[in-house]
């Protein structure tokens, strides 16, 4: 018959094993303690935001940022946006949010700055009103919502350029210059031809312009047609003349 005995661990662990046939065993793993308490257990965030942002100067430019908490927002959710220039120096704060914005009031964004984020929403977005070509540069974004404090940095290249003479052309422009640039050049040939025409004759006219051989030999066969044509108007007219006496 075989025996049977049992082993207890120091964690309070009972296991029956069988007297000639006990194998290596490894005590159990302990278990994971408690958080003391007062302590919550912390979850990392999620924040994103536009890796590049190009703006036109003067006009103004939306920053986007959002994020994603495992707790809801609370009067203790901060939001914190930092600047450093292209040249590379230092971080530079430029706005703080908590519970209501605190844009910054020195530096070169004084009064250049305006949220537009909503919170209960996970947006945390501002807007640069008038860029200008030394806002070139890279920003941050920093959210914090207690006890969901640890987070991505995302970062965002800021380039400001100056708008071109390029334009979209939306289908009522383009049928528009279709139409008009057709008609205008059509008025300004028939100028150009009537202008000639009559730079021509009045030249010939102060020139004391001789007609040609040809023109001269044309002249009959117009003068035919028109006196032809002249003596078909006069018998018309007898005609209708006749036409309204009365007889007797």
């Amino acid at each position: 018959m075989k025996r049977t005995g049992k082993v207890k661990w120091s964690g309070g662990q009972t296991i029956k094993v069988s007297q000639g046939r006990c194998p290596h065993l490894r005590p159990p793993a302990p278990p994971r303690p408690a958080p003391p308490a007062g302590v919550c257990s912390v979850a990392p965030m999620d924040i994103r935001a536009s890796p590049e942002v190009r703006a036109f100067l003067g006009e103004d430019v939306v920053l986007s940022c959002t994020f994603r908490s495992s707790a809801p927002p609370t009067e203790k959710l901060t939001v914190d946006w930092t600047y450093r220039p292209q040249a590379g120096s230092g971080l530079e704060t430029i706005f703080h949010y908590q519970s209501v914005p605190y844009p910054t009031e020195m530096g070169t964004f004084k009064g250049r700055i305006s949220w537009v984020g909503d919170v209960a929403k996970g947006d945390a977005s501002i807007t640069i009103q008038n860029p200008t070509l030394s806002d070139n540069g890279t920003f941050s974004c920093a959210v914090k919502n207690p006890p969901d404090v640890h987070h991505n940095i995302p970062w965002t290249v800021l380039t400001v350029t100056e708008r071109g003479l390029s334009f979209q052309l939306t289908s009522a422009m383009l049928l528009s210059i279709l139409v008009f640039v057709p008609s205008v050049i059509v008025v300004i040939l028939l100028l150009v031809r009537m202008g000639r025409k009559f730079g021509l004759l009045k030249s010939r006219k102060k020139s004391g312009y001789k007609k040609s051989s040809i023109e001269v030999s044309d002249e009959p066969e117009h003068s035919e047609r028109d006196g032809c044509m002249r003596r078909l108007e006069i018998w018309c007219l007898q005609c209708v003349d006749s036409d309204d006496e009365d007889p007797y």
